[in-house]
């Protein structure tokens, strides 16, 4: 009786010190996956001005009134973010930008930029709440910087370069494009892919 007893004690720590090592494996997996799995910045689309080049400088009348400087030296940097009415995600962004551009008002303008029949785009304005950013319709400003799939984003920084850029599709992904000009790269993409290179040269 007292052998079963200590037999069973023994396979009941084995199978205790099983799990242990078990689990301490499956923690360190997850971390290395987490590692694999960091998150991604805009797509970068390789088409249109590179990062550090001027950006086309046009003189575009905002739907609101008035006229709006793309690509000129100022006071502060310029998001151009490129939408649709018709675009589900453009819209999922749209309170996104708000609070991006009150939170961030003292370094940024977002400029919104779109083409096609102004009328719908006048409803759209309007109907979205969109009177606190400026809005231009202008084909000639989507085709220079080669905007092909929305919703598109570009940052311009106070001389009119680009900054950074590429398809966006949540909040973390807009606010990439701002670490990528504060860390001085062309994507946080280059920069994960740069910094893993590093780590397995070592």
């Amino acid at each position: 009786m007292i052998d079963a007893l200590a037999i069973s004690n023994a396979i009941l720590w084995a199978v205790v010190l099983a799990l242990l090592v078990a689990v301490f494996a499956l923690a360190r997996q997850v971390g290395i996956l987490y590692e694999r799995v960091a998150p991604m910045g805009a797509l970068m689309i390789d088409s249109g001005p590179a990062v550090g080049e001027a950006a086309p400088r046009l003189d575009l009348p905002a739907l609101g009134g008035g006229a709006v400087a793309v690509g000129a030296a100022g006071s502060h940097s310029q998001l151009l973010f490129f939408l649709s009415p018709t675009c589900p995600v453009c819209k999922k962004l749209l309170p996104i930008l708000k609070s991006i551009a009150a939170a961030e008002a003292g370094w940024l303008r977002i400029v919104l930029a779109s083409d096609g029949e102004p009328e719908e785009h006048r409803a759209f304005y309007r109907r979205a709440a969109l009177t606190d950013f400026s809005y231009v319709l202008s084909a000639e400003l989507g085709m220079a910087l080669r905007v092909g799939k929305l919703p598109y984003a570009v940052l311009l920084d106070e001389a009119g370069r680009v900054r950074a850029k590429g398809l966006v599709n949540s909040r973390e992904q807009l606010e990439s494009l701002f670490t990528a000009k504060e860390m001085n790269v062309a994507s946080v993409q280059e920069f994960v892919t740069g910094q893993a290179g590093q780590g397995s040269g070592t």
